[in-house]
C-alpha cells in the first residue's frame, strides 16, 4: 500500500511525502499507521477521525483533515491524506 500525504495552505503544496506499508497486515491498521508515519514526518499531533472524514475516506479512499481534526493549531489550511496504491 502507498498513501501520499499533503499539507495545503491556499492552494499550494507545502509538502508532501509518500508512505509505503507493504506489512501483512490489514488494510486499516496499514492506513493508522501510514498516518502515524506522516504525523511522525511532519511533526504533528494526530488528527482526530471525525465522522466525515471517515465518510469522506470510505468513499473515496481520500480525506482532509483541517483544523476542525487536530487539537493543536495548525499552520496550514488541510492535511490531505490518499492512497494511491493498494496491494
Amino acid at each position: 500500500m502507498r498513501i501520499w500525504a499533503k499539507e495545503i495552505k491556499d492552494n499550494h503544496l507545502l509538502r508532501d511525502t509518500v508512505i509505503e506499508n507493504h506489512a501483512d497486515d490489514t488494510r486499516t491498521h496499514k492506513i493508522f499507521a501510514a498516518l502515524d508515519d506522516v504525523c511522525r514526518e511532519f511533526d504533528l499531533s494526530k488528527p482526530i477521525w471525525l465522522d466525515a472524514t471517515i465518510d469522506e475516506f470510505k468513499r473515496h479512499a481520500k480525506a482532509r483533515f483541517t483544523q476542525d481534526n487536530f487539537m493543536e493549531d495548525i499552520p496550514f489550511d488541510y492535511l490531505e491524506f490518499q492512497i494511491i496504491e493498494e496491494d
